[in-house]
């Protein structure tokens, strides 16, 4: 079946600066609309909450001390706009306290390396320093059992090396037709052997066994986002070893040493704490409606982030928006016909736990939608939303945004009818019940050259666009609240998967994991 868009304009690549102005292009004169916009775009407060948020709490991985102080920093904001809030515990999870990452190459030559633990690592109780190792290549498990003894007390790479740190991008404008043929053959076969190899043996985790049973002392690990000094930090494959991640271009150095038999030492420091089973929770708030306060707009967004970076734009951003739509909608619609929760979720990063747990939790909530809408991918201005299969909810959720400012909708695409997500964010946790429930899509901005790496950082923040975002998403919800209309939850006939040639059905509910459940 070919895919249907209603193009409400074109979306462009050019940077779009929404000043406020007096030529604001509003298709009614609808007094809250130019309310919203007003104090959306004079008045926004998405600065201060995005700046206290990313660089003062800092990174909220879950589990950790500032997760928790980020739950209980929301609650506060949301109390100090009289909008009723609360922390809602629905599980624990395992609790983890970051400390210094500090590692040096100490031989042949002296170079402190830009290096930081895996989230949930263990520590090295103090400095520690050590040979190094590289793996192989294994035909078979019995390679690999005869190889992990020479492994004791050394700093293990296990990842492959980049055949370049260069970014595609920087090759494809530079290099002749034939160098870039040629590096990308290369880094195919290199990655074609490095998979073989990890294949016959198990994979990382059979190797990290392995290794932790063979006395290593920890292990570098690197994911390489393919742009200049960016990693990605994600959780640690190692139980009982440190685990640290390193840029690719210092993982490629230590790598070369070793295989060229040049002797590197390294010396780490990697400070953690674990923390036991800790409560975990999301931050819920509400604006009771006054006609129908058993339906329901739901304003989504996760708070958890990964800790490379402070988790400006995953999901910082999509968190300032709720809470500043929160804001505004309290101030210019303090009455609205139905109730709007704002749900800051836990757990997304680890499989969109705290917004499944909600779902699971509250089947009133569920059962009364009129509509979720959810950001999550980066700063960047809305440029496309799916109506996720859902057959009737076009006209409806047209209807709505032909009242939006053209400066806003010119950059939208409305993907009708779409198909229904199964993951990637929490929309897909109300999807699955088969209930109206939208992602914003943004625009990338490079989106994954800051997602999981240690570059998602305030000044990656472009506030024109989060500004964009909070008016359309303001607007979008007070329209929502008080139309008379209740959206319609018909499902399309789901397509054929090209790949398989077996029809699509519709994504079924993942039970929320309440608990982490250690290896």
């Amino acid at each position: 079946m070919k895919r249907a868009f209603l193009s409400i304009a074109t979306a462009v690549v050019l940077i779009v600066a929404i000043a406020p102005t007096s030529a604001q292009t509003f298709p009614t004169d609808d007094p809250i609309l130019r309310a919203i916009w007003t104090e959306g775009m004079e008045n926004t407060q998405a600065y201060d909450l995005a700046q206290v948020l990313s660089d003062s709490i800092g990174p909220r991985l879950y589990g950790s001390p500032q997760a928790e102080g980020a739950n209980h920093w929301a609650v506060s904001k949301f109390q100090s706009w009289g909008i009723e809030a609360r922390n809602e515990e629905y599980g624990t999870w395992r609790g983890w306290r970051r400390g210094v990452t500090h590692v040096d190459m100490i031989a042949p030559w002296v170079r402190t390396l830009e290096a930081m633990m895996l989230s949930w690592s263990p520590g090295t109780n103090g400095p520690v320093e050590a040979e190094l190792a590289v793996l192989p290549h294994f035909a078979n498990a019995v390679d690999l059992e005869s190889w992990l003894p020479t492994t004791a007390g050394k700093y293990v790479l296990i990842s492959m090396p980049q055949t370049t740190c260069r970014p595609d991008a920087n090759w494809e404008e530079y290099a002749t037709d034939e160098s870039l043929e040629a590096m990308q053959e290369a880094r195919g076969l290199a990655q074609d052997a490095w998979n073989q190899s990890m294949e016959a043996v198990g994979g990382e985790s059979a190797v990290v066994e392995g290794l932790e049973a063979a006395g290593a002392a920890g292990v570098f690990r690197s994911r390489w986002p393919g742009n200049w000094g960016h990693q990605n930090i994600s959780r640690a494959p190692t139980q009982s070893i440190p685990a640290i991640g390193l840029i690719c271009e210092d993982y490629g150095l230590l790598h070369r040493l070793v295989s060229n038999n040049q002797g590197p030492r390294v010396r780490v420091n990697a400070e953690a704490e674990a923390l036991g089973d800790v409560p975990v929770y999301n931050t819920i708030a509400e604006i009771r409606g006054s006609e129908l306060p058993n339906e329901y707009i739901v304003l989504s967004a996760h708070l958890d982030s990964w800790d490379g970076g402070t988790g400006a734009t995953d999901n910082g951003t999509g968190t300032v928006i709720m809470m500043e739509t929160a804001r505004i909608l309290k101030q210019v619609l303090p009455n609205p016909k139905r109730t709007i929760v704002v749900g800051l979720w836990g757990g997304e990063e680890s499989g969109l736990i705290g917004s499944r747990a909600f779902s699971e939790d509250h089947p009133e909530v569920v059962e009364g939608l009129q509509a979720v809408f959810n950001q999550d991918n980066g700063t960047g201005r809305v440029v496309r939303i799916s109506m996720q299969g859902l057959t009737g909810a076009a006209g409806l959720f047209g209807k709505w945004i032909s009242q939006v400012p053209t400066e806003i909708t010119q950059h939208i695409d409305l993907n009708l009818p779409g198909t229904p997500g199964g993951g990637g964010s929490d929309y897909a946790s109300f999807v699955c019940h088969g209930a109206p429930s939208f992602s914003l899509s943004s625009l990338s901005w490079d989106y994954r050259y800051t997602w999981h790496t240690q570059r998602d950082t305030f000044d990656k923040i472009v506030f024109d666009e989060v500004k964009n975002n909070v008016v359309l998403t303001a607007m979008l919800t007070y329209l929502a609240s008080e139309d008379a209309e209740r959206m319609p939850r018909d499902q399309r006939l789901m397509p054929t998967n090209p790949r398989t040639g077996e029809q699509m059905v519709w994504p079924a509910c993942t039970p929320a994991r309440r608990a982490y459940e250690r290896p």
